[in-house]
């Protein structure tokens, strides 16, 4: 067959569809810039931070090499200490001696005074280096110092991943547990994953009966009472955690109401923040419509009549409600718990706020290390190894409950 001007007709629908196919990839061109920019980008960033860090080695360029040509546990030489001497005369007049510093300070408290003090001193310092360093402080002959300024001189480096898994490296080189006082990243990311299953069971408590009372009242309450779950959307997350802080506190209006019914002591008022109860208790509040929102939407569409048909045929409620109504908000609970577990794993500004030191998550320790001790490639491990998580569970969700069954609306 052929089109009106002799051409054939397959070639010719071919050819529309090709253009058709062009102005849609077209149109969301500017979306897929936007994604790759402020999304895959950074993330690749953060990916690279956390197993990359060339501080050390491109200010502390002829040690590098040292450590690259001999093996690891060779006693510092001759050699050694004149090029350690060298970069650190280099680094100070370049005035960068405080990053090689910091890079090992990562792995061991004191290398950045240690280097900066040294820098300072070390303007007239003459061969053989050695002696002078020795003299300018006793650390510089330590076995532990040169043990890990040479895991510092290797740009690429799992370290990162170690201390994110609270391990380390000792004198040879071995994996090794850190003090159990300062083991507290695996504490935080347990901490996290349990704090986000119970926040996203308690939304689920709390929220099923609220979309199943707007999936089964007339349209126009069920629109009214919608838009009071909807409010908090339209209140600052930093207006309703502050408020929580108000009601929650010991002082608080929740305590004084416990007091004048009588059901606690002026001397017992209840501890409700800066723990674990306060963060839970915050962030189920903020993130129940997450849960009530898909609920609802597959909730409504779900006909009456189903639960009708089978309490005809002699079906307690009950039974009704659990082989017949239940499995069919399954989409929409896993959609619910999907979209409170992941953002419950994220949150920093509620725990950061109402969670003192017990209710902390790893997201306020990735947000200390991103603001405070600057160091980000550690950051940036922790951020990866909770990405690795939430994906994990994500697969696992997939298997076992079907992607294909989520439901958001």
């Amino acid at each position: 067959m052929r089109t009106a001007d002799g051409k054939p007709l397959r070639r010719a629908l071919m050819r529309s569809q090709a253009r058709a196919r062009r102005r849609a990839f077209l149109l969301v061109t500017p979306l897929l810039l936007f994604v790759l920019l402020t999304f895959l980008v950074p993330i690749g960033q953060m990916l690279q931070r956390s197993f990359y860090n060339a501080e050390f080695a491109a200010n502390m360029p002829r040690v590098t090499e040292w450590f690259h040509n001999t093996a690891p546990g060779t006693p510092p030489d001759d050699a050694a200490w004149t090029a350690l001497g060298d970069d650190i005369k280099e680094a100070a007049a370049a005035r960068t001696i405080a990053r090689a510093g910091t890079r090992l300070n990562y792995d061991m408290s004191g290398a950045r005074s240690l280097f900066t003090s040294t820098g300072r001193a070390a303007r007239n310092m003459e061969p053989p280096y050695q002696a002078a360093l020795a003299e300018i402080d006793a650390r510089w002959e330590s076995p532990l110092l040169w043990a890990k300024m040479r895991q510092s001189a290797n740009a690429v480096t799992g370290d990162f991943y170690l201390a994110a898994v609270d391990r380390t490296r000792d004198e040879a080189g071995s994996i090794t547990a850190v003090p159990e006082q300062q083991q507290i990243y695996v504490k935080l990311f347990i901490r996290t994953l349990v704090l986000s299953a119970v926040i996203t069971l308690t939304t689920f408590v709390l929220g099923f009966p609220i979309a199943h009372l707007l999936a089964t009242l007339p349209m126009r309450k069920s629109n009214l009472l919608m838009i009071l779950v909807l409010l908090p959307f339209w209140t600052s997350l930093l207006v309703r955690t502050t408020s929580w802080i108000v009601l929650l506190q010991q002082q608080g209006v929740i305590n004084d109401l416990l007091i004048f019914f009588g059901i606690i002591g002026q001397q017992s008022r209840l501890q409700m923040i800066y723990n674990m109860t306060g963060t839970i208790i915050a962030m189920t509040h903020i993130l129940l419509p997450f849960m009530v929102l898909p609920l609802y939407s597959v909730m409504r569409t779900i006909n009456p009549s189903y639960v009708r048909a089978a309490r005809s045929l002699g079906a307690t409620s009950w039974t009704a409600f659990r082989r017949v109504y239940f499995p069919q908000t399954l989409p929409g609970l896993g959609a619910g718990a999907l979209l409170v577990f992941i953002l419950a794993v994220g949150y920093y500004i509620t725990p950061a706020l109402v969670g003192g030191a017990s209710g902390q998550l790893i997201s306020n320790m990735i947000a200390m290390h991103t603001t405070q001790t600057l160091n980000w490639s550690l950051a940036a491990a922790l951020s990866t190894i909770l990405l690795v998580i939430v994906l994990v569970l994500y697969w696992l969700y997939d298997r076992m409950v079907g992607i294909d069954n989520l439901k958001l609306g």
